[in-house]
């Protein structure tokens, strides 16, 4: 299944309590849409977070973000995982 890394520019309130929920709430969805989000990066000053999927397509990781908690991510690549 295609790897994505997804990033998000800038979250207003953005915190460790904050995106740790947001992603509760995408594992809660993922299964509807065959993704699976697997970690989850953030930096709280400036209000960036990178998230790190499997999903059929792009279009599937974005639904499981919008229905989730609507923080779509503003950037979408597929990449591959190295050693």
């Amino acid at each position: 299944m295609p790897l994505f890394m997804d990033t998000h520019h800038k979250i207003g309130g953005l915190t460790a309590e904050a995106i740790k929920g947001a992603h509760e709430q995408d594992l809660a969805v993922q299964n509807k849409y065959g993704v699976t989000y697997h970690k989850y990066w953030f930096d709280e000053e400036s209000g960036r977070a990178y998230c790190l999927v499997e999903a059929p397509d792009k279009e599937s990781a974005n639904a499981v973000h919008r229905e989730a908690h609507g923080l779509v991510a503003d950037e979408l690549i597929q990449v591959q995982e190295g050693t």
